[in-house]
């Protein structure tokens, strides 16, 4: 089914390209203008000589890789294992075992094997002076 709708949607573009006859304006011209009007219809006058055919003519299940059906037939198969199964398949298996990007599961884990060992203690699991009071240097009298 697919296949029988891109037929049609590479083949509407050449049909708006030649249309089969002549549009000619019926309206009456004005005065200014002088020119006769054409009010008959022709139809479009076939090209001489031979042109070149469609590879659509010629092979029918064309998919643009080749004008030889089978090597066209042989790439387009290629072509879609490799733009399916390669990139989709073992890209997105790539993806999936990349390491882990800023630890963020290790920050986890540590965090939960710190609440586990402190819980085990019977500390409280974050202290009163988060910081070590020792360390800290107090705000000189004339900064408070």
């Amino acid at each position: 089914m697919l296949t029988r709708l891109s037929r049609f949607g590479l083949a509407f573009p050449r049909l708006l390209a030649n249309p089969p006859a002549r549009f000619v304006s019926q309206s009456k011209p004005s005065g200014a203008a002088g020119s006769a009007a054409v009010t008959e219809l022709h139809p479009a006058a076939a090209p001489a000589g031979h042109g070149e055919v469609s590879q659509y003519v010629k092979n029918p299940d064309y998919h643009g890789f080749s004008s030889d059906p089978v090597v066209d037939q042989w790439n387009m198969r290629v072509g879609f294992f490799f733009g399916i199964s390669v990139a989709l398949v073992i890209g997105g298996t790539f993806i999936h075992y990349l390491p882990d990007h800023g630890m963020r599961k290790w920050a986890r884990r540590e965090a939960e094997r710190l609440i586990q060992q402190r819980e085990k203690e019977g500390l409280p699991l974050i202290g009163e002076n988060y910081y070590d009071p020792t360390k800290l240097a107090p705000p000189s009298a004339g900064e408070a």
